[in-house]
């Protein structure tokens, strides 16, 4: 049977990540490796100086479930050398609570536990919904999540394959269907509200609004906003070769 190692973000108690066991738990044999509580926003951190707790959980019926006190990519890194013993077939993280479209996906600790199993030769998905309520309707995403997954097992896939799959606020009878597209070239426009707390002391709240600043046709955000799940291809080396090439004939002495 083939081996589906399923991690999220939000925690091993969050809906998303129950939403994603069941829609795939009959696929293969699933083993759960997630955090033991929230990681949003903590992006490819991993942790060196402080002790990792792993402790064997009974969370999903007939389904091995551990959770670790560590990162979303801790969790990928002690499943692979202390639980699997092996290198799983495909490894599933989500459902995020929350959209990783575009920029986001450099801070998603979703999709940079997906990013570690992808870096260690494992075909990956990281999963997300654009709706960030905590009990969220995850239909669509378990339809989305599952056609994924057994299209990933049917075939030989790419050396290192990650996907970064978002899907729209939508019924089964409303979904448009999937796409494949590329990262939206976007920011997010923060802003600190101050404030001080009792004893007098400053304190900040960050807020932020998202900026599509990508116009051209065939983005994540364009899909989404059209009712598509949106599935972006992500690499693992970041060389930009444009400005490497650029780099070589401004600066001939360094290429």
């Amino acid at each position: 049977m083939p081996l589906i190692l399923i991690t999220n973000d939000d925690g091993i108690t969050a809906p998303g990540i129950r939403a994603l066991v069941d829609a795939v738990k009959d696929l293969g044999r699933v083993v759960v490796v997630a955090p033991d509580s929230p990681q949003s926003g903590m992006g490819h951190a991993i942790t060196i100086g402080d002790p990792l707790r792993l402790n064997k959980v009974d969370v999903f019926p007939g389904i091995e479930s551990w959770q670790c006190s560590g990162t979303p990519a801790d969790c990928v890194k002690l499943a692979r050398d202390k639980i699997l013993h092996a290198k799983p077939d495909i490894c599933l993280s989500g459902i995020n609570h929350g959209a990783n479209h575009s920029i986001n996906v450099i801070y998603s600790g979703t999709m940079s536990a997906a990013m570690e199993a992808a870096i260690e030769g494992v075909p990956s998905i990281g999963i997300s919904s654009l709706d960030y309520k905590f009990d969220a309707d995850f239909a669509v995403a378990k339809q989305v999540v599952r056609e994924l997954t057994q299209r990933m097992l049917a075939q030989k896939m790419p050396d290192h394959i990650l996907l970064n799959v978002n899907v729209p606020i939508a019924t089964p009878e409303t979904f448009k269907g999937m796409k494949i597209c590329r990262q939206a070239h976007a920011k997010w426009a923060e802003e600190f509200d101050h404030r001080v707390d009792p004893r007098g002391k400053d304190y900040y709240w960050m807020t932020g609004k998202f900026m599509n600043l990508d116009k051209e046709p065939g983005t994540d955000v364009e899909a989404l906003k059209a009712g598509y799940a949106s599935i972006v291809p992500i690499r693992i080396d970041f060389t930009d070769m444009k400005t490497k090439e650029w780099l070589g004939r401004e600066w001939k002495d360094m290429a």
